[in-house]
């Protein structure tokens, strides 16, 4: 049972950097690793290692370290990755066909199952095996498979639009890839991943060390 408090969001990134490490540790056949191994190979301190996996329970044997695999396996479960998550598309542009085809999601426990687009010009064409069907078709989609993940590779002017028509189909969690500030409802989980704006940040930094 892990314990109720409100994780931060900077710990559950983390997570994710101590999973994949730990992985790479069990593939090696490393039977034992420190908080200071994990916090040296993700670039924390072993300090935040110990107090992330503190708001979950309690792991490992004090004075000998963590069994990888038994650790990688309670992270996987708290993050809800010890299931598969079908996962949509809407944007069958080159942004959206380039997340369809990568193949770091499956990797992590997410399907692609399906892409939708308005454009007559891409429905019925294939990313990889997967056919672009029109967008009007994805509240049958979501209902038949349970699909409760989605991402938006849309045009910045229609994305709101697309985001209220994903929540009224049932989609729970949106990641946006488009240029703008969407709002959703309460119960909603959305997170904006916007490229530029990163880039933005390395010119401001390497502006400063000018």
């Amino acid at each position: 049972m892990f314990k109720k408090f409100k994780i931060p969001e900077a710990t559950v990134g983390r997570l994710t950097a101590y999973s994949r490490y730990l992985k790479e540790a069990d593939e090696k056949g490393i039977s034992t690793v420190s908080s200071q191994q994990i916090a040296k190979a993700t670039g924390v301190t072993p300090a935040q290692v110990r107090k992330d996996l503190a708001y979950f329970g309690e792991f490992g044997t004090r004075g000998v370290g963590y069994n990888p695999r038994e650790l990688y396996n309670y992270i996987m479960k708290i993050l809800g990755l010890d299931r598969r998550w079908p996962v949509i598309i809407i944007g069958a542009g080159r942004l959206g066909a380039a997340l369809a085809m990568y193949g770091g999601f499956a990797e992590r426990g997410f399907d692609i199952v399906g892409i939708f687009d308005v454009d007559p010009a891409k429905i019925g064409n294939k990313v990889g095996e997967i056919e672009i069907r029109p967008l009007q078709e994805l509240k049958e989609k979501v209902k038949d498979l349970s699909i409760k993940l989605g991402i938006v590779a849309v045009p910045a002017a229609s994305a709101q639009e697309v985001v209220d028509f994903m929540v009224d189909c049932g989609i729970k969690g949106i990641i946006n890839f488009a240029p703008a500030n969407i709002s959703v409802p309460e119960g909603i989980v959305l997170r904006r991943v916007d490229l530029a704006s990163q880039l933005e940040y390395l010119t401001f930094h390497l502006g400063e060390s000018r």
